[in-house]
């Protein structure tokens, strides 16, 4: 019989229960992709991910990262909660303030500072959507198509058609036919919604992602979702401060809390707080 660290990470905030759950084996190397898979199916969790030894000698390990459904080449929780879970395993003996990790898509810088974690997203592409998937989006989500203010299909290892719609009560408003999403996202990760809040509110923004083809109608918290966000305002300008803050959540419970930082040579940093709610061993 087997026994492997295993952790249950809560991503996106402060406080245990009210972000968004990672299952995070430390000792991935010696499963196989089927186990790995069987193991996701069973946590029943968006993602579970695995801690293998690195390929890349640049890379202080590799992470492999698994829906219930498939495996992933990214996803911006997952990545939060398991570099969060090996720094706190490897603290001691890391001489600098900031982890490389290995996946699907390549090397991914992830930054500590203090008790939060920041990845640097990935080179992402970036197309337009038609016209008449904008008007099938509008109708799934139960809003005129007058709502939809700017949208873009974008990619950053996982894909999220994403719509900015008219304000953040129109966000959370929402009442999705997950039938109609799911037919028109099989070719994606999934749809991720946001809009703007008012100034006086504690966030920037509210933020909803729907992926009912890869086994969860709504993600509580998303980091790939709020990062394909974080790109569509950037590239059309729609936040004038430098950095922002999203909300994610709520209409499931949850009181996520997701950073967003743009930095001066372009990079874009996510991240936000994790705290860490189970921890034993699983048996193989």
């Amino acid at each position: 019989m087997k026994e492997l660290l295993f952790q249950q990470i809560d991503v996106f905030t402060k406080k245990s229960f009210k972000g968004n759950p990672v299952a995070v084996i430390l000792e991935g190397d010696n499963l196989s992709t089927k186990e790995m898979q069987t193991i996701a199916n069973w946590m029943n969790l968006s993602e579970t991910t695995f801690i293998c030894r690195s390929s890349d000698p640049m890379a202080d390990y590799k992470l492999r990262i698994f829906s219930t459904q498939s495996e992933l080449p990214f996803a911006g929780h997952p990545t939060i909660g398991s570099a969060f879970a090996f720094y706190n395993q490897n603290k001691e003996n890391l001489k600098k303030d900031y982890i490389i990790q290995e996946c699907g898509q390549g090397l991914i810088k992830i930054y500590i500072e203090s008790d939060k974690i920041f990845l640097t997203l990935p080179e992402y592409k970036i197309k337009e959507i038609q016209r008449n998937q904008i008007e099938q989006f509008s109708e799934a989500l139960g809003i005129p198509v007058e709502s939809i203010k700017e949208h873009a299909i974008i990619d950053v290892g996982a894909v999220w058609i994403t719509l900015q719609i008219t304000n953040g009560q129109e966000v959370i408003s929402l009442r999705p036919d997950f039938k109609k999403i799911s037919a028109l996202t099989k070719e994606v990760t999934g749809l991720t919604i946001f809009g703007l809040n008012d100034l006086n509110d504690e966030s920037d923004m509210e933020v909803r992602s729907f992926a009912p083809n890869e086994g969860a109608n709504e993600d509580p918290v998303c980091g790939s979702g709020n990062g394909c966000v974080a790109i569509l305002v950037k590239n059309k300008k729609l936040i004038s401060n430098k950095n922002y803050v999203a909300s994610q959540g709520i209409c499931m419970g949850r009181d996520g809390k997701v950073e967003i930082k743009y930095q001066d040579d372009g990079e874009i940093l996510l991240g936000g707080d994790a705290v860490t709610c189970i921890q034993g061993f699983l048996k193989l």
